[in-house]
C-alpha cells in the first residue's frame, strides 16, 4: 500500500517547476549574484569554445538545474546519513578543485591538463553518488553533460593558455571562486 505525503509531493511539484523555468532571473533565490557571475563567463568560454550558443547555453541550464535541484533537496533534508558525509566529500572535492584552478591561474604555466580533469571527474562521480536515488536518468544525464564538457582537456588547456582568448574569461571566473572560497561557499 502507498503512503501519500504531501511533503514528497510538493517537492516533486518544486523540482519539475524548477526545472523548466532554470532561467537566470529565476534562480536569483538559490544562486547568489557572484555565482552568477561565474556562470555568465563559462557560458562565455563554452559559447567561443563549441562555436554554438544553444549548445553553451544548454550546458549552463543543465548547470543550474542541477543546482537548484540540489538545493530543493538539501532545504527539504532528503538526504540521508550517508548522503550527507558524500555530500560533504563533494563540497571538499569542488573546494579542492577550486583552488587548484585558482592556483593554476595565478602561477602561469603551472596548468595540468589531467588533474583538473580528475578533480572535475571526482566532482562529478560524487554529485552522481549523491543525488543517485533522488533524481532521475534524465538528470543524472545532465550532470553528466556538465561535468564532461567542462573536464574536456582541449577546453581545459585553451582556457588556461596565458595568452590565448579564454585569458580574460579565465580571470573573472577565477576571481569570482576565490570570492565564493573567501565566503566559505565553496
Amino acid at each position: 500500500m502507498e503512503t501519500f505525503s504531501s511533503k514528497d509531493m510538493a517537492m516533486k511539484a518544486q523540482k519539475k517547476i524548477l526545472s523548466s523555468m532554470a532561467t537566470k532571473s529565476s534562480v536569483q533565490m538559490f544562486i547568489d549574484d557572484t555565482s552568477s557571475e561565474i556562470l555568465d563567463e563559462l557560458y562565455r568560454v563554452s559559447k567561443e569554445y563549441l562555436g554554438n550558443k544553444s549548445e553553451a547555453q544548454k550546458v549552463i541550464k543543465n548547470l543550474i538545474k542541477i543546482a537548484v535541484k540540489i538545493g530543493v533537496l538539501f532545504r527539504n533534508n532528503r538526504f540521508s546519513t550517508e548522503e550527507l558525509g558524500v555530500a560533504t566529500d563533494f563540497k571538499k572535492k569542488l573546494h579542492q578543485g577550486a583552488m587548484t584552478a585558482i592556483s593554476f591561474y595565478e602561477v602561469d604555466f603551472t596548468f595540468d591538463k589531467a588533474v583538473m580533469e580528475e578533480l572535475l571527474t571526482s566532482c562529478r562521480d560524487l554529485l552522481l553518488q549523491l543525488v543517485h536515488n533522488h533524481l532521475t536518468p534524465k538528470s543524472h544525464g545532465r550532470i553528466n553533460h556538465v561535468f564532461n564538457h567542462y573536464s574536456n582537456p582541449e577546453l581545459l588547456t585553451k582556457l588556461y593558455d596565458p595568452s590565448g582568448p579564454f585569458r580574460p574569461h579565465l580571470t573573472k571566473i577565477c576571481k569570482g571562486l576565490d570570492k565564493l572560497v573567501e565566503d566559505g561557499t565553496i
